[in-house]
């Protein structure tokens, strides 16, 4: 299979230059860059969430963890969870689960996009099937999702953990490891 036609049709009729990449078949963001040989910085993570009740598209690089305290302040909502594979299923026909184009007014979405792929002359995103990516300049999206919310709300995985384990100590959970030195190095090599 190939990168869907709604997904090229809608880049074509912007007039637009981005290149088709087509790799093994890969399931993260993360494994995409290993794949490529690419800095995982540079590959686009596209993530499904609901922010109140309204659906978003969010696309933060792939050695980063979502923010969902500053999202969900960027975004001026109350709550926000993943949307259910159920939803996108029915509503995002054609294009793979996992595989979704960061293109929120294709699908009528709104769409937000962490900073740091913005500081990147060219980044790679999901082409909407496991075996092809997009390889576009932050510019060109910029250019055709007028309204794209830019913001800074990503983490990386070492401040990730951190949080998750303050947050565990702060609830008052019994016997919560410390950020191990296992933790610490896995995360700095990501």
């Amino acid at each position: 299979m190939s990168i869907p036609k709604t997904v090229t049709n809608f880049l074509d009729k912007y007039k637009i230059k981005y290149q088709t990449i087509n790799h093994k078949t890969v399931y993260t963001a993360y494994d995409k860059a290993a794949t490529l040989k690419v800095k995982p910085k540079i590959v686009g993570k596209t993530l499904l969430v609901k922010l109140d009740k309204n659906p978003a598209l969010v696309l933060i690089p792939a050695n980063k963890n979502l923010d969902k305290k500053k999202l969900r302040k960027i975004a001026k909502a109350k709550t926000i969870d993943f949307l259910k594979e159920t939803w996108m299923k029915k509503n995002l026909k054609g294009i793979k689960i996992g595989a979704i184009p960061p293109l929120g007014n294709l699908f009528k979405l709104k769409t937000f996009i962490d900073n740091s792929l913005l500081k990147e002359p060219k980044i790679i995103i999901n082409g909407g099937d496991y075996n092809w990516s997009i390889k576009i300049s932050p510019a060109v999206l910029k250019k055709i999702i007028p309204d794209l919310v830019i913001g800074n709300f990503s983490e990386t995985k070492n401040e990730f953990l951190s949080n998750l384990f303050q947050n565990l100590s702060k609830r008052g959970r019994k016997n919560v490891p410390s950020l191990s030195g296992f933790y610490r190095k896995r995360c700095q090599n990501s």
